[in-house]
């Protein structure tokens, strides 16, 4: 059954060698079975095509208390293929980062209630924008100069905007995912779609589904698993 979800999220300093290694299972992340997918791209020359040299200089050259990664965290169709899902994140990842560099990973773990798998997007990426400067890795992250962009760091595509502006640009991209995702569930025949907008906008009227987590989860008994995925089917 189709849901969206989609959540924005941000890594400081410091954090993102470590999260692009366990988005892409590796190191003391490896023993994780459902990575089904990885890709990097937009990488600066000095980087070699390497994601992990791009983020540990960034962890260590980004200003004080600065965002080193945004990520996109996406679920994606169970309707799909892993051929056809591919083929989406090919169309998400270009109309979400434009030409920052960016790392993404797709996994397809068991759905830890109920049948199937939980098949979503991590898309981590870094919002130095490309200028067509070549900097080195240090000047990279350093503070943007707008008089002489040779003599700083690349511009962040991010901040100098208040509260609305930034709501309305996630209401934005969100709607834009999901546009996505119904384009190619409506492509491959399926009749499902999935809904941006909130359950009250929707006119829907019962509460939002809390996300449990896997500890909530492991705690519960088979009974309530039975239970919690009944009420889940009956709402759908």
């Amino acid at each position: 059954m189709a849901s969206f979800h989609h959540t924005v999220k941000s890594g400081k300093k410091g954090t993102a060698a470590d999260h692009a290694a366990y988005i892409a299972r590796q190191g003391k992340h490896s023993k994780r079975e459902d990575l089904v997918y990885a890709e990097h791209g937009n990488m600066p020359a000095w980087a070699n095509g390497n994601p992990a040299a791009f983020w540990k200089t960034g962890d260590r050259n980004e200003r004080a208390n600065g965002a080193v990664f945004r990520e996109h965290e996406i679920a994606l169709p169970d309707e799909l293929t892993l051929e056809q899902n591919k083929e989406l994140v090919d169309q998400l990842v270009p109309s979400l980062v434009g030409n920052k560099p960016f790392q993404y990973a797709i996994h397809a773990p068991s759905a830890a209630l109920g049948s199937g798998t939980n098949t979503h997007l991590h898309l981590m990426y870094s919002d130095r924008e490309d200028d067509g400067i070549e900097r080195t890795p240090e000047q990279t992250f350093r503070r943007y100069n707008a008089k002489h962009p040779e003599r700083g760091g690349r511009k962040k595509d991010s901040g100098g905007r208040n509260s609305m502006q930034i709501r309305d640009e996630l209401i934005a991209t969100r709607k834009k995912c999901a546009d996505l995702q119904n384009a190619a569930l409506a492509k491959y025949g399926h009749d499902a779609r999935v809904d941006h907008r909130t359950l009250k906008a929707q006119g829907i009227d019962r509460q939002q589904e809390q996300h449990l987590g896997p500890t909530r989860i492991r705690a519960m008994s088979p009974e309530d698993r039975e239970r919690y995925v009944a009420q889940r089917q009956q709402q759908a």
